[in-house]
């Protein structure tokens, strides 16, 4: 039974994912060609904001979206970040404070099942739907053991506030509506 509720729910997802409209185009850094993609994806889609967490250095990541003619205005660089868990929990209140409530999910073929999974938990739980984009790569899928662990991280995050990825450093969130620090 639970096997199946697991089945429907993704698949629900699946359907609803390929009829969504996103209102922001949000990339994971950690690979150059995620953000030449999401350059090119923003040419055709010039109402979308860009949002980039971590990645590239500053002036690179500019000069790539300069180079496609996407306006400065429209990209938003976070720093934040220091992982995939990180990706998410950093920018998901400033997403939803500017009204976003569903975003094109730009990363890496072998790396978009764990991003799926972290950020249907961490964005799903302010009510932003994922669109996935896959970047081509010739990497192999990452194991399986990647997305339990982060998914794990992402729960943790929501229930302490706490992303593990240092220890002893807290991150805010909101239970409830409430900011949490």
């Amino acid at each position: 039974m639970l096997i199946l509720a697991v089945i429907s729910i993704y698949g629900y997802k699946q359907i609803k994912s390929y009829f969504l409209q996103p209102e922001a185009i949000f990339v994971l850094g950690g690979d150059e060609n995620r953000e030449w993609f999401a350059a090119k994806l923003a040419q055709q889609q010039p109402e979308l904001d860009i949002w980039v967490s971590s990645g590239s250095s500053e002036w690179y990541t500019e000069k790539i979206f300069s180079k496609a003619g996407i306006d400065r205005s429209r990209l938003h660089l976070d720093r934040r970040a220091l992982d995939t868990v990180t990706n998410f929990t950093t920018l998901v209140d400033e997403l939803q404070a500017q009204g976003i409530d569903s975003v094109y999910l730009i990363t890496s073929d072998y790396h978009m099942r764990r991003a799926r999974i972290v950020g249907e938990i961490v964005f799903g739980s302010r009510g932003i739907a994922l669109k996935p984009m896959a970047v081509a790569s010739e990497h192999e899928p990452e194991p399986i053991e990647k997305s339990i662990r982060d998914a794990a991280r992402a729960i943790l995050w929501l229930t302490t506030g706490y992303t593990g990825a240092n220890l002893g450093q807290k991150s805010t969130r909101k239970v409830l509506g409430i900011k949490i620090k």
